[in-house]
Protein backbone atom coordinates (compact mmCIF):
# COMPACT_ATOMS: atom_id res chain seq x y z
CA UNK A 1 0.00 0.00 0.00
CA UNK A 2 1.28 3.29 -0.94
CA UNK A 3 1.40 6.61 0.80
CA UNK A 4 0.11 9.64 -0.28
CA UNK A 5 3.34 12.61 -0.17
CA UNK A 6 3.68 15.16 2.55
CA UNK A 7 4.40 17.70 -0.36
CA UNK A 8 2.79 18.19 -3.69
CA UNK A 9 3.26 20.96 -6.17
CA UNK A 10 1.46 20.58 -9.10
CA UNK A 11 1.94 23.38 -11.71
CA UNK A 12 2.85 26.34 -9.41
CA UNK A 13 3.51 29.68 -10.10
CA UNK A 14 4.44 32.34 -8.20
CA UNK A 15 4.11 36.33 -9.58
CA UNK A 16 5.26 39.33 -7.21
CA UNK A 17 4.61 42.89 -8.32
CA UNK A 18 7.19 45.10 -7.73
CA UNK A 19 5.92 48.73 -8.72
CA UNK A 20 4.67 48.34 -12.24
CA UNK A 21 7.33 45.40 -12.74
CA UNK A 22 5.96 41.24 -12.67
CA UNK A 23 8.63 38.88 -11.12
CA UNK A 24 8.22 35.05 -11.87
CA UNK A 25 10.05 33.64 -8.85
CA UNK A 26 7.93 29.71 -9.61
CA UNK A 27 7.55 29.15 -13.72
CA UNK A 28 5.22 25.98 -13.54
CA UNK A 29 7.04 24.51 -10.81
CA UNK A 30 6.28 20.50 -9.68
CA UNK A 31 8.01 18.51 -6.91
CA UNK A 32 6.77 15.86 -4.67
CA UNK A 33 8.19 15.30 -1.40
CA UNK A 34 7.04 11.41 0.51
CA UNK A 35 7.03 11.24 4.05
CA UNK A 36 9.28 10.87 6.52
CA UNK A 37 12.34 12.36 3.56
CA UNK A 38 15.33 13.98 4.36
CA UNK A 39 16.07 16.44 1.36
CA UNK A 40 17.38 19.67 0.74
CA UNK A 41 16.48 22.15 -1.84
CA UNK A 42 19.54 24.02 -3.77
CA UNK A 43 19.96 26.52 -6.68
CA UNK A 44 21.55 30.27 -7.33
CA UNK A 45 20.56 33.43 -6.01
CA UNK A 46 16.91 34.19 -7.56
CA UNK A 47 15.97 30.64 -8.72
CA UNK A 48 13.00 30.30 -6.62
CA UNK A 49 14.06 27.99 -3.82
CA UNK A 50 13.05 30.35 -1.03
CA UNK A 51 10.02 31.40 -2.43
CA UNK A 52 8.85 27.53 -2.70
CA UNK A 53 10.03 27.49 1.21
CA UNK A 54 7.88 30.38 2.40
CA UNK A 55 5.17 28.54 -0.01
CA UNK A 56 5.30 25.72 1.49
CA UNK A 57 5.04 26.96 4.90
CA UNK A 58 2.18 28.92 4.49
CA UNK A 59 4.17 32.05 4.38
CA UNK A 60 2.92 33.19 1.08
CA UNK A 61 0.44 31.74 -1.47
CA UNK A 62 1.09 30.41 -5.32
CA UNK A 63 -0.52 32.90 -7.95
CA UNK A 64 -1.47 29.57 -10.05
CA UNK A 65 -1.41 25.90 -9.23
CA UNK A 66 -1.66 23.37 -6.60
CA UNK A 67 0.22 23.15 -3.17
CA UNK A 68 -0.57 20.26 -0.87
CA UNK A 69 0.92 19.49 2.24
CA UNK A 70 -0.21 16.95 4.72
CA UNK A 71 -3.17 16.97 2.99
CA UNK A 72 -3.58 21.04 3.50
CA UNK A 73 -4.55 22.19 -0.27
CA UNK A 74 -2.92 25.54 0.58
CA UNK A 75 -4.59 27.76 -1.72
CA UNK A 76 -7.76 27.33 -0.72
CA UNK A 77 -7.05 27.94 3.36
CA UNK A 78 -8.39 31.28 4.38
CA UNK A 79 -5.94 33.34 6.75
CA UNK A 80 -7.39 32.23 10.30
CA UNK A 81 -7.02 28.16 8.52
CA UNK A 82 -3.38 29.40 7.27
CA UNK A 83 -3.00 30.39 10.14
CA UNK A 84 -3.15 27.09 12.36
CA UNK A 85 -1.67 25.09 9.57
CA UNK A 86 1.22 27.23 10.30
CA UNK A 87 1.10 26.24 14.08
CA UNK A 88 0.54 22.62 13.63
CA UNK A 89 1.85 21.10 10.65
CA UNK A 90 5.33 23.20 10.25
CA UNK A 91 8.14 23.69 12.06
CA UNK A 92 10.81 26.35 10.66
CA UNK A 93 14.63 26.64 11.42
CA UNK A 94 16.16 29.88 10.33
CA UNK A 95 19.83 30.79 9.13
CA UNK A 96 19.74 33.63 12.30
CA UNK A 97 18.83 31.83 15.16
CA UNK A 98 17.04 34.71 16.84
CA UNK A 99 14.20 34.50 14.80
CA UNK A 100 13.38 31.23 16.99
CA UNK A 101 14.56 32.21 20.35
CA UNK A 102 14.19 34.69 23.17
CA UNK A 103 17.06 35.25 24.93
CA UNK A 104 16.01 36.27 28.28
CA UNK A 105 14.58 32.70 28.51
CA UNK A 106 16.66 29.31 29.21
CA UNK A 107 16.30 26.20 27.19
CA UNK A 108 12.91 24.93 28.59
CA UNK A 109 10.63 27.67 28.44
CA UNK A 110 12.23 28.71 25.17
CA UNK A 111 10.42 25.40 24.16
CA UNK A 112 7.72 25.67 26.53
CA UNK A 113 6.53 28.95 24.96
CA UNK A 114 4.85 27.77 21.39
CA UNK A 115 3.29 24.94 23.47
CA UNK A 116 1.58 27.38 25.86
CA UNK A 117 0.53 29.65 23.40
CA UNK A 118 -1.10 26.38 21.57
CA UNK A 119 -3.11 25.58 25.11
CA UNK A 120 -1.00 22.67 26.02
CA UNK A 121 -1.22 22.22 29.66
CA UNK A 122 1.93 22.21 32.05
CA UNK A 123 2.43 18.47 32.28
CA UNK A 124 2.55 17.83 29.33
CA UNK A 125 4.73 20.69 27.76
CA UNK A 126 7.06 20.03 30.71
CA UNK A 127 7.37 16.21 29.21
CA UNK A 128 7.42 16.84 25.69
CA UNK A 129 10.11 20.14 26.17
CA UNK A 130 12.05 17.77 28.40
CA UNK A 131 12.08 15.14 25.82
CA UNK A 132 13.29 17.29 22.75
CA UNK A 133 15.98 18.73 25.17
CA UNK A 134 17.39 15.63 25.01
CA UNK A 135 16.59 15.01 21.44
CA UNK A 136 19.18 17.40 20.40
CA UNK A 137 21.89 16.10 22.80
CA UNK A 138 21.21 19.38 25.46
CA UNK A 139 20.73 17.47 28.39
CA UNK A 140 23.77 19.12 30.16
CA UNK A 141 22.56 22.25 29.16
CA UNK A 142 18.81 22.11 30.60
CA UNK A 143 18.44 24.99 32.74
CA UNK A 144 21.20 27.40 31.08
CA UNK A 145 20.24 30.65 29.06
CA UNK A 146 21.10 31.52 25.36
CA UNK A 147 24.59 33.71 26.45
CA UNK A 148 25.72 30.49 28.01
CA UNK A 149 25.82 28.42 24.83
CA UNK A 150 27.62 28.31 21.67
CA UNK A 151 26.08 29.09 17.72
CA UNK A 152 25.86 25.42 17.75
CA UNK A 153 24.04 24.66 20.83
CA UNK A 154 21.52 27.73 20.08
CA UNK A 155 20.53 26.31 16.43
CA UNK A 156 19.80 22.80 18.63
CA UNK A 157 17.39 25.07 20.77
CA UNK A 158 16.14 26.54 17.56
CA UNK A 159 15.03 23.14 16.00
CA UNK A 160 13.63 21.72 19.44
CA UNK A 161 11.67 24.96 19.88
CA UNK A 162 10.50 24.37 15.64
CA UNK A 163 9.13 20.93 17.10
CA UNK A 164 7.31 22.13 20.31
CA UNK A 165 3.88 22.05 18.28
CA UNK A 166 5.17 18.50 17.09
CA UNK A 167 4.66 19.47 13.25
CA UNK A 168 5.03 16.82 11.01
CA UNK A 169 7.42 18.84 8.41
CA UNK A 170 10.42 20.69 9.60
CA UNK A 171 11.74 23.72 7.12
CA UNK A 172 15.42 24.74 7.33
CA UNK A 173 16.18 27.70 5.82
CA UNK A 174 20.37 27.66 5.91
CA UNK A 175 19.90 26.23 8.65
CA UNK A 176 24.07 25.97 8.52
CA UNK A 177 24.80 29.02 7.32
CA UNK A 178 26.50 30.35 10.12
CA UNK A 179 28.00 27.20 11.19
CA UNK A 180 31.76 25.58 10.58
CA UNK A 181 31.72 22.64 8.81
CA UNK A 182 32.17 20.25 12.52
CA UNK A 183 29.11 21.90 14.29
CA UNK A 184 27.14 21.89 10.74
CA UNK A 185 28.25 17.99 10.65
CA UNK A 186 26.26 17.14 13.90
CA UNK A 187 23.18 19.75 12.99
CA UNK A 188 22.65 17.44 10.14
CA UNK A 189 23.02 14.23 12.17
CA UNK A 190 20.08 15.72 14.89
CA UNK A 191 18.05 16.40 11.76
CA UNK A 192 18.31 12.42 10.97
CA UNK A 193 18.15 11.30 14.55
CA UNK A 194 14.69 13.53 14.83
CA UNK A 195 13.57 11.75 11.27
CA UNK A 196 14.38 8.26 12.80
CA UNK A 197 12.95 8.92 15.81
CA UNK A 198 9.93 10.81 14.73
CA UNK A 199 8.96 10.28 11.06
CA UNK A 200 9.65 13.80 10.90
CA UNK A 201 9.87 15.22 7.00
CA UNK A 202 12.76 17.79 6.79
CA UNK A 203 13.54 19.91 3.81
CA UNK A 204 16.53 22.44 3.74
CA UNK A 205 16.96 25.04 1.55
CA UNK A 206 21.07 25.64 1.33
CA UNK A 207 23.70 26.79 -0.65
CA UNK A 208 26.46 24.25 0.46
CA UNK A 209 27.70 22.34 -2.32
CA UNK A 210 28.59 19.36 0.01
CA UNK A 211 24.81 18.93 0.59
CA UNK A 212 24.09 15.82 -1.00
CA UNK A 213 26.30 14.10 1.29
CA UNK A 214 24.17 14.68 4.44
CA UNK A 215 20.89 14.53 3.19
CA UNK A 216 19.00 11.64 1.12
CA UNK A 217 18.19 13.52 -1.89
CA UNK A 218 18.56 16.95 -3.42
CA UNK A 219 16.21 19.14 -5.89
CA UNK A 220 17.70 21.87 -7.95
CA UNK A 221 15.98 24.70 -8.89
CA UNK A 222 16.81 26.77 -11.99
CA UNK A 223 14.31 29.69 -13.17
CA UNK A 224 11.60 28.88 -10.64
CA UNK A 225 11.39 25.11 -12.09
CA UNK A 226 12.81 21.77 -10.78
CA UNK A 227 15.80 21.03 -13.24
CA UNK A 228 17.53 17.86 -11.71
CA UNK A 229 17.80 15.53 -8.73
CA UNK A 230 20.78 14.16 -6.93
CA UNK A 231 19.97 11.00 -4.56
CA UNK A 232 22.43 9.75 -2.73
CA UNK A 233 22.25 5.41 -2.65
CA UNK A 234 24.78 2.77 -0.69
CA UNK A 235 26.75 0.74 -3.25
CA UNK A 236 28.07 -2.32 -2.49
CA UNK A 237 31.09 -2.82 -0.58
CA UNK A 238 34.46 -2.22 -2.27
CA UNK A 239 36.28 -5.35 -0.04
CA UNK A 240 38.97 -2.50 1.16
CA UNK A 241 38.86 0.09 4.18
CA UNK A 242 37.09 -0.63 7.19
CA UNK A 243 35.14 1.35 9.70
CA UNK A 244 33.95 5.36 8.81
CA UNK A 245 36.09 5.22 6.03
CA UNK A 246 34.50 2.07 4.53
CA UNK A 247 31.44 3.49 4.84
CA UNK A 248 31.58 6.73 3.17
CA UNK A 249 33.52 5.04 -0.04
CA UNK A 250 29.87 3.22 -0.01
CA UNK A 251 27.73 6.51 -0.63
CA UNK A 252 27.36 7.02 -4.42
CA UNK A 253 25.79 10.11 -5.95
CA UNK A 254 23.41 10.53 -8.61
CA UNK A 255 22.18 12.87 -10.46
CA UNK A 256 19.29 12.86 -12.34
CA UNK A 257 18.16 15.48 -14.96
CA UNK A 258 14.04 15.82 -14.45
CA UNK A 259 10.89 16.88 -16.47
CA UNK A 260 7.79 18.44 -16.07
CA UNK A 261 4.44 16.78 -16.12
CA UNK A 262 4.74 18.03 -20.11
CA UNK A 263 7.87 15.85 -20.88
CA UNK A 264 9.88 19.79 -20.91
CA UNK A 265 13.83 19.56 -19.86
CA UNK A 266 15.67 22.25 -18.55
CA UNK A 267 19.26 22.16 -20.22
CA UNK A 268 21.59 23.94 -17.80
CA UNK A 269 23.30 27.08 -18.93
CA UNK A 270 26.96 26.02 -18.96
CA UNK A 271 26.04 22.71 -21.00
CA UNK A 272 24.37 24.74 -23.57
CA UNK A 273 26.94 27.15 -24.03
CA UNK A 274 29.50 24.11 -23.90
CA UNK A 275 28.05 22.27 -26.85
CA UNK A 276 26.77 25.34 -28.50
CA UNK A 277 23.17 24.77 -27.78
CA UNK A 278 21.05 27.30 -29.49
CA UNK A 279 17.27 27.44 -29.37
CA UNK A 280 17.09 24.26 -31.04
CA UNK A 281 18.16 20.88 -30.27
CA UNK A 282 17.83 17.86 -31.82
CA UNK A 283 16.50 14.10 -30.31
CA UNK A 284 17.70 10.80 -31.71
CA UNK A 285 16.25 7.21 -30.53
CA UNK A 286 19.00 4.87 -30.96
CA UNK A 287 18.96 1.16 -29.53
CA UNK A 288 21.09 2.71 -26.44
CA UNK A 289 18.25 4.89 -25.84
CA UNK A 290 17.47 8.82 -26.46
CA UNK A 291 20.25 11.11 -27.93
CA UNK A 292 20.09 14.71 -27.76
CA UNK A 293 22.26 16.91 -30.54
CA UNK A 294 23.07 20.11 -31.01
CA UNK A 295 21.94 21.55 -34.13
CA UNK A 296 24.52 22.97 -36.90
CA UNK A 297 24.35 26.41 -37.25
CA UNK A 298 21.38 26.53 -34.64
CA UNK A 299 20.37 30.04 -33.83
CA UNK A 300 21.23 31.64 -30.26
CA UNK A 301 18.13 31.78 -27.84
CA UNK A 302 15.94 34.90 -28.69
CA UNK A 303 16.77 37.50 -25.81
CA UNK A 304 13.77 38.73 -23.74
CA UNK A 305 12.91 42.37 -24.13
CA UNK A 306 13.30 42.49 -20.21
CA UNK A 307 16.88 41.16 -19.88
CA UNK A 308 19.05 43.81 -18.88
CA UNK A 309 22.01 43.03 -20.68
CA UNK A 310 20.14 43.53 -24.25
CA UNK A 311 21.34 46.57 -25.96
CA UNK A 312 18.97 49.61 -24.85
CA UNK A 313 18.51 49.96 -28.96
CA UNK A 314 17.33 46.87 -29.65
CA UNK A 315 14.46 47.07 -26.65
CA UNK A 316 11.69 49.32 -28.34
CA UNK A 317 12.84 48.49 -32.12
CA UNK A 318 9.83 46.60 -32.29
CA UNK A 319 7.35 48.72 -30.55
CA UNK A 320 8.47 51.49 -32.82
CA UNK A 321 7.60 50.14 -35.52
CA UNK A 322 4.01 49.07 -34.25
CA UNK A 323 3.71 52.66 -32.99
CA UNK A 324 4.76 54.10 -36.55
CA UNK A 325 2.52 51.60 -38.38
CA UNK A 326 -0.76 53.29 -35.97
CA UNK A 327 -0.29 56.25 -36.87
CA UNK A 328 0.36 56.15 -40.71
CA UNK A 329 -3.30 54.23 -40.57
CA UNK A 330 -4.69 57.12 -38.86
Amino acid sequence: MTTEPIILCDNCVKIYKLDEIEVVALQGLDLVVQQGEVMSLVGSSGSGKTTLLNVLGGLDRISAGRVLVAGNDLLKLSEQQLDQYRRRYVGFVWQQKARNLIPYLDIQQNIELPQIMNGIGAKERREWANELIDAVKLTHRRGHRLAQLSGGEQQRVAIAVALANRPALLLGDEPTGELDSNTAEVIFEIFHSLNRAYGLTVVIVSHDPNIARHVDRVVAIRDGKTSSETKRRTADAAGNGNGAEAAAEQHVFEELMMLDQAGRLQVPKEIREKYGIGNRIRLEETPEGLLLRPVEGGEEPVKRLTEPDAPPEEKPKGIKKLLGALQRKR
